[in-house]
Parts: structure tokens; C-alpha cells; sequence
């Protein structure tokens, strides 16, 4: 047994919880964890959530989430933080304060809206305070198709579709953005990555026939934080955590009765 004393480097995630393990801060820890990064945590509320869908939600008092970031940032150095289920207008605006008062790192925005089992966890009335306040503090935005569409307010059924709905998230604000294709029904999952400086490109990876696949935006925009922890270029992070993601989805873990969780540590 080693006696070497492993420094990783922090980040954070700002995030709701899942009772069941699978999603929201629990999926951001495991894969922080096993990118070799230490994941600090800002729970912005709580659910009862399971494989089958979400039962409750419960968003946390001001005062606590204002005292979480306070404690994290008097004693940790965080090199980058993704954000996650926010729940309504007032917390993605006390997000957005937050983030603006302390150094945070790079900030990786995952605007999630709906749960996997369909239920809301984003009001629709928060949607324009996350498009004016948080994402222009974005260093990268990583909306699937339906939140693209929600985030642009237009349909996209097409490639140029997707371009130009990236196009309109850098144009509020974002600096690099990640289109994830998942939810569409190719059997070739296609993402689009528009960067910073102009340049773009798509990441393809073969449809894993799977119920299996609980917090999988989650852990997507955790593993690309812990890359940028590690002091990756946003490039490098993007493609790590997309092969991340598509290598633990192949290894399933058989858990619950419903959309069952990733395997997060079967990481080579």
C-alpha cells in the first residue's frame, strides 16, 4: 500500500440533489472523483428522485446557499465549476450573484430543465434569468436538443439547425458551446461543439441501445469540469468527457426499475 499523499485539483458543482444516486450532485461527485478531481458542492435543493422519476423538490433558503459558497471559497481553490438543476428564476439568479462575487475558475453552465422520467426541474419563468444573468458567465453552455430549443426558442430537426441554435447561445453571452445530440433517434449520437474563436466540430458515437442512462448530462459536463480542473483547454475537456461518458455507458450498472444509473467508476 502507497503512503503518497495524492493532491487533486478542486472544483465545484452547483447542483441539486438525487436521492437515488444516480443524477444531479451525486453523478457530479462520482465522476469528479473518478477523473481524479475533489469535487466541493453547493446544494442549491434537495429532490426525491429515484430510477422511475422525481417525486419532490425542495429548493434550499438563500441564506445556506450564500453561506455554502462563502465556506467554499474561504478555504478551497477551485479551478472550475458546472452548474446543474437550478429549480427557478430566484436561484438562477442567486447562482448568477455568487458566481459573479467569488473566483470560481471556468464556469461550465449545464442548463438543466427536465428530468430524464420528464419531470420539471427548471420553471419555464427561470429560462429568460438563465439567458440574460447566467449564461453570459459561461465559459461553455451544454444544452441537449429540447433545452437548445427552450434557450433559442426555435425548432431544430436539422445539422444547420444546430449550428445556428449554438450560434444564438454564443451571441447571449456563452463562450463555447456543446449541443448534445442524445436525445434524438439516429443510431449515431451527433454533438456540435462551437468554440470560442469560431471554429467548430462534431463528436459521433454509435446509440447504446440502454435504459441506462440516468444523469448522463450530468455527468458529461462534470467529467469536461474536471478536465478544465486539470488544466486542459476547453477542446481537450469537451472530447475527454464526451469518451468519458461513451466508455462508462458501455459498462452498465443494473440498478432500480427504471432509467437505471451510469457506472461511474469503470474508467480506464
Amino acid at each position: 500500500m502507497s503512503n503518497e499523499i495524492k493532491q487533486y485539483p478542486e472544483a465545484l458543482t452547483i447542483a441539486g440533489t438525487d436521492s437515488g444516486g444516480g443524477a444531479g450532485m451525486e453523478a457530479d461527485i462520482k465522476t469528479m472523483q473518478a477523473c481524479q478531481v475533489f469535487s466541493t458542492n453547493v446544494v442549491a435543493g434537495i429532490t426525491a428522485q429515484n430510477t422511475i422519476g422525481v417525486q419532490d423538490t425542495y429548493p434550499l433558503p438563500e441564506k445556506i446557499i450564500n453561506e455554502q459558497f462563502a465556506s467554499i471559497c474561504d478555504d478551497f481553490d477551485i479551478k472550475a465549476t458546472k452548474t446543474g438543476a437550478l429549480f427557478d428564476e430566484r436561484h438562477v439568479q442567486l447562482v448568477s450573484d455568487n458566481i459573479k462575487k467569488y473566483k470560481l475558475g471556468q464556469i461550465v453552465v449545464d442548463p438543466v430543465m427536465v428530468a430524464k422520467g420528464g419531470s420539471i426541474l427548471l420553471e419555464e419563468s427561470a429560462i429568460e434569468t438563465l439567458i440574460n444573468e447566467l449564461i453570459p458567465l459561461a465559459d461553455l453552455v451544454t444544452p441537449n436538443l429540447p433545452e437548445a430549443e427552450k434557450i433559442t426558442n426555435q425548432s431544430i430537426e436539422s445539422d444547420e439547425e444546430v449550428k445556428k441554435a449554438a450560434r444564438n447561445i454564443q451571441i447571449a453571452g456563452a463562450k463555447n458551446v456543446m449541443i448534445k445530440g442524445g436525445h434524438g433517434t439516429n443510431k449515431i449520437v451527433k454533438d456540435y461543439v462551437l468554440l470560442e474563436d469560431g471554429s467548430d466540430f462534431w463528436l459521433t458515437v454509435n446509440r447504446v441501445d440502454t435504459v441506462r442512462t440516468h444523469g448522463t448530462g450530468d455527468t458529461l459536463s462534470s467529467a469536461i469540469v474536471s478536465a478544465l480542473a486539470r488544466g486542459e483547454t476547453m477542446e481537450s475537456a469537451i472530447r475527454f468527457g464526451k469518451n468519458y461518458l461513451d466508455k462508462i455507458i458501455r459498462k452498465p450498472l443494473i440498478i432500480g426499475h427504471g432509467n437505471g444509473p451510469l457506472n461511474h467508476g469503470m474508467w480506464e
